[in-house]
């Protein structure tokens, strides 16, 4: 079976789950019989051979092609990021851009779809999130072949449900013209039927997987050696409710001294989050990384006793999983797709800020409870992998082809 895929994001030039999630699907699809051809826009000129070169590398590079577009298009981008680094690079004279603004890009990369389609042997078009919605729509025009939509997160998640009225125009033209509908959780499934109107039967889940590789050695940092370490590694956006994990940590604090908070992570919401923890007086007890890839990912989690996913809406949360594969302890948002497949886990909602600091002030008191948490939730994510996801992603393909 021949998959050609569009996508916005691939390991290792990737700013959230999406990307993890696309190396993954790819993979495991590939592991199953699947030949994927990977669309994506990259942008900087030097990443183009990196890229290549580590999935040359790869076991199943050689059933994945990929082609890559010159683009400015990033993952979670908005019209007003996408503005300000086409005014730098304009200014610069560096590099030569397409379009204007977001929405002209997206056409931009959209309208190269056809070509892509005339050219390569494919027996359905698989699409990822709304940025590649018209370029899967585009395709299918010029192969006939089906269209797969795939929804990692609705414009409600991403905006705390104050959607940008072109996006969700985007989104809801996307679902409506796809044969099938591949949602990563019944969370997800149920906010497409509330904002979108679309069939249920039209919409299949599919949970996420994660690699089966070791996550390397057991990283000991100095932090340790005085205090817990509570960790919140995510895109500081709004959707995934960093705010509550400061003023949770000031509640945390106050009933346990011997505390560091870690954030990790880059988004519109982090200048905002350094300002709140300056007026509550905990700044010297939060650590502020910016944004972590590869190897220093690994290592914030196994430095931390706990991590926490506060999100207000969560589709899915593959980051919960890549914690318990680093033996860490999590606490997740009862609004996730990921609380509906793991058990070992505590879980609040979001707003829930006294539960959600009673609940961490335990982990942080009591080592039985801590290392329960750690063992059970280390073995349970063991039953996570990527062939599972593949066969169903490959089972709903059969299902379209056969319509």
């Amino acid at each position: 079976m021949n998959i050609l895929m569009f996508g916005w994001e691939f390991p290792p030039f990737k700013t959230g789950g999406l990307g993890t999630a696309c190396h993954g699907l790819t993979k495991g699809l590939s592991r199953n019989g699947a030949k994927v051809t990977f669309v994506m826009p990259i942008a900087p000129e030097g990443a183009q051979s990196n890229f290549v070169k580590i999935l040359g590398a790869d076991k199943f590079a050689k059933k994945i092609k990929i082609h890559k577009i010159n683009s400015l298009l990033t993952p979670y981008m908005t019209s007003e990021s996408y503005e300000t680094k086409y005014n730098s690079l304009n200014a610069s004279g560096k590099q030569e851009v397409y379009g204007k603004n977001l929405y002209e890009e997206v056409q931009r990369f959209s309208a190269t779809s056809g070509m892509i389609a005339k050219q390569e042997k494919h027996d359905l078009i698989h699409v990822h999130d709304w940025m590649t919605y018209q370029a899967g729509i585009n395709a299918k025009k010029i192969s006939g072949k089906p269209l797969i939509v795939h929804i990692h997160a609705t414009e409600f998640d991403r905006t705390g449900g104050n959607p940008n009225n072109t996006i969700s125009n985007i989104e809801y033209n996307g679902l409506k013209e796809a044969d099938l509908v591949i949602a990563n959780s019944n969370f997800t499934k149920q906010n497409v039927i509330q904002h979108y109107k679309i069939k249920p039967d039209k919409i299949k889940v599919v949970h996420w997987g994660i690699d089966e590789t070791n996550y390397g050695e057991k990283y000991k940092s100095p932090m340790t050696q005085k205090d817990k370490i509570v960790l919140f590694l995510g895109r500081v956006t709004i959707q995934k409710g960093p705010d509550y994990f400061i003023e949770v940590a000031k509640k945390v604090s106050d009933n346990y001294p011997n505390v560091k908070f870690i954030v990790a992570g880059e988004g519109d919401m982090l200048p905002r989050m350094i300002a709140r923890s300056a007026e509550l007086g905990i700044s010297h007890k939060i650590v502020f990384t910016g944004f972590l890839q590869g190897q220093d990912v690994y290592k914030a989690f196994q430095t931390a006793d706990l991590y926490v996913m506060p999100s207000v809406s969560e589709p899915f949360g593959l980051v919960a999983l890549e914690a318990l594969k680093n033996n860490t302890p999590i606490l997740i948002s009862k609004q996730s797709g990921v609380s509906e497949v793991i058990n070992n886990a505590l879980k609040t909602d979001f707003w829930d800020i006294n539960e959600m600091t009673n609940k961490i002030v335990n982990v942080l008191k009591y080592d039985e409870l801590r290392e329960e948490l750690r063992e059970n939730g280390s073995k349970e994510v063991q039953k996570f992998n990527l062939d599972t996801p593949a066969k169903k992603c490959m089972a709903i393909y059969c299902e379209a082809m056969h319509q």
